[in-house]
């Protein structure tokens, strides 16, 4: 099978690290795995994030043209089946709905989220593209379960809903970090949910009780600046060390002793599965999407960075907790998120899907 694949929010080869441009590469790799061809058939961003009716149209028409030059393209004729990551009222696929009822392939979905009540309001044009595009869809694949609940709601009748548990593109676990360098926070540095998980990062280190706690911080964005001003009372404590990616991110899982991420609004969090899959306990907070992917109790956002403090000392002063915390994490993520078991669950979808 040959499969179209485009990502409205973000493309594959998009110059910006996220875990959205991850999640899609995962994707791509995962069908691959199970056998199929790929082409990332349009590099169209399909994304206001402030709600510009002006803006939308543009992108409309924008859209319209790239579905002439697809119906028109040479490819067209070998795709089989057509899949789009992250349909969503800020993103919504106005491409891959019209393509393919025009070349009567079936149109399946990956992490494809509903909400109406973004029909009313300045997204309403967009929202109501995002939810024609869900109720279009053959099949949607959810990644967690709060996705879940909306899409089984408002699923039209005939429609499968597959769950695909988040994934990491990778075929076998990395090394088991030792457990012994300083604690780690991942996340990319932008204002807003990803601040204020910085923010209560920043409130839980000064309550901790542990003495020797260091901290080691990679990411970098617009807002470096506001975490750097709020790990500045700190000291040499906490470490800035920018952006890494790859083996040069790896080698800090390869030695921290715990990953702290609160998790604020995350839809699961790749940086989650990341330490995980290297043996690394995790202290986030007990919320929808993280939750789907953290193995074991977290503190309820309530509870606030207090119970963060709490359960980042307790794994600091025990070596054997810690291991035994990240044994289980690992052991999760082998079983259930990495590529051979997405393969098999994209792989079945598409031939569920078959025309």
């Amino acid at each position: 099978m040959t499969v179209a694949v485009y990502a409205p929010l973000k493309a594959p080869d998009h110059p910006v690290p996220s875990g959205d441009r991850a999640m899609a590469r995962a994707l791509i790799a995962a069908l691959e795995m199970a056998g199929h061809d790929t082409q990332v058939v349009s590099g169209l961003r399909l994304y206001d994030g402030r709600g510009d009716a002006e803006l939308q149209a543009d992108l409309m028409a924008k859209a319209q043209m790239e579905i002439d030059r697809l119906l028109t393209s040479d490819q067209a004729a070998s795709w089989t089946h057509w899949l789009t990551y992250h349909n969503y009222y800020k993103a919504p696929d106005l491409i891959g709905p019209v393509v393919c009822g025009a070349l009567g392939i079936p149109y399946l979905q990956v992490e494809s989220t509903r909400a109406r009540k973004r029909l009313v309001g300045p997204w309403a044009a967009f929202a109501a593209a995002s939810e024609a595009a869900c109720d279009a869809a053959d099949a949607v694949l959810y990644l967690t379960e709060r996705d879940s609940q909306t899409l089984r709601r408002d699923a039209p009748e005939g429609q499968r809903l597959t769950h695909l548990p988040p994934f990491l593109a990778r075929t076998a676990l990395p090394a088991a970090s030792d457990l012994s360098g300083p604690m780690l926070s991942v996340g990319m540095m932008r204002h807003g949910d990803k601040l204020a998980s910085y923010t209560l990062i920043s409130q839980t280190l000064a309550l901790m009780q542990h003495p020797d706690w260091r901290l080691d911080i990679v990411g970098d964005g617009t807002a470096r600046d506001d975490v750097a001003a709020l790990m500045a009372p700190f000291g040499d404590r906490v470490q800035l060390h920018g952006l890494k990616t790859g083996a040069d991110l790896d080698a800090f899982y390869a030695r921290a002793s715990l990953l702290l991420w609160p998790g604020v609004n995350e839809a699961f969090g790749l940086t989650y599965l990341e330490a995980q899959a290297a043996g690394i306990p995790v202290v986030a907070q007990d919320r929808d999407g993280v939750r789907d992917v953290v193995v074991g109790r977290h503190p309820a956002p309530d509870d606030g960075p207090a119970a963060l403090a709490r359960d980042v000392d307790a794994l600091l002063a025990d070596a054997d907790v810690r291991a035994t915390a990240g044994a289980a994490a690992r052991a999760e993520v082998a079983a259930h998120h990495l590529l051979p078991a997405a393969a098999r669950v994209l792989d079945q979808a598409l031939r569920d899907c078959a025309p």
